[in-house]
């Protein structure tokens, strides 16, 4: 068994949770104490190593949260909203990192998260890769940079079995330059277009999203004026980047004071 801190994964049966799962079995640095899925599902009682039609691990997948967090120092939960804020609470409970890869939450949903977080340590992002999150800092640059005369639109491409759009990594580029811009993003975000639309509206976001085959995530903003284009791109080719970044925030997330956090704390971008 690996040295360091026990990690338990949420929704063990997914695309996400079996590479997580795979990630913490590939470390040195962690080990996986639990696996859980939905009440119901075929996994449970079963070794999650076979159910992903390999080798026993020693984990059998179970369907309560509160047994498979007890010996836990992290959760890493790729889930849905509504089971992100009850594992939150339980979370809390185990005094465990709770690191946060779900997307598609309302405002009020992660209002709901805030109470767990006075007890434990939760880092949430729409993307825990490095790359995104650089992407982030300097959409916030470019656009404190540029006035109005350069209008900003975010393109998004995911695979088709995505639930949520714009996605979570879109709404985080967007909150980016919003913040570069000195406004709300809620009051200037532009999520739908369709029929006679008339002139885009000077000022606002827009949001565009793209479903289709296995498209991993690739994420576009665009800077646009009479004359000239600025285009920041991330593109992601492997979902195992958003695994090693997971791994990293619940590792980082090791003795640190409760609170909420993202990742450009794990990545030291918000220091100085």
């Amino acid at each position: 068994m690996s040295a360091g801190p026990g990690i338990t994964v949420t929704g063990a049966s997914g695309r996400m949770g079996q590479m997580l799962i795979r990630t913490i079995m590939d470390s040195e640095r962690a080990h996986l104490v639990g696996a859980v899925e939905r009440t119901g599902h075929a996994w449970i009682g079963q070794d999650v190593g076979e159910a992903m039609g390999g080798a026993k691990l020693g984990v059998t997948v179970t369907d309560d949260a509160l047994e498979a967090f007890a010996p836990a120092q992290a959760v890493i939960d790729f889930t849905a909203p509504t089971a992100t804020i009850a594992f939150a609470k339980l979370a809390a409970q185990a005094r465990a990192v709770h690191v946060i890869g779900t997307t598609g939450f309302t405002n009020e949903e992660i209002e709901a998260l805030i109470p767990a977080s006075r007890h434990s340590v939760q880092v949430r992002a729409g993307n825990m890769s490095l790359g995104v999150n650089l992407l982030t800092m300097l959409t916030e640059k470019v656009a404190r940079a540029l006035d109005e005369d350069f209008d900003i639109e975010i393109v998004e491409a995911h695979h088709n079995q995505k639930v949520d759009a714009p996605s979570g990594t879109a709404l985080m580029l967007g909150e980016a330059a919003a913040t570069g811009r000195g406004v709300a993003l809620d009051r200037v975000a532009d999520r739908g277009r369709d029929g006679i639309t008339g002139p885009r509206t000077r000022g606002h976001i827009g949001f565009a999203a793209i479903r289709g085959g296995d498209v991993v995530g690739e994420h576009d903003v665009i800077f646009a004026a009479a004359g000239e284009r600025i285009v920041l791109r991330h593109l992601a080719t492997d979902r195992a980047v958003f695994a090693r970044g997971a791994l990293k925030a619940a590792l980082w997330g090791q003795g640190r004071s409760p609170g909420a956090y993202d990742m450009l704390d794990v990545l030291g971008l918000n220091e100085g």
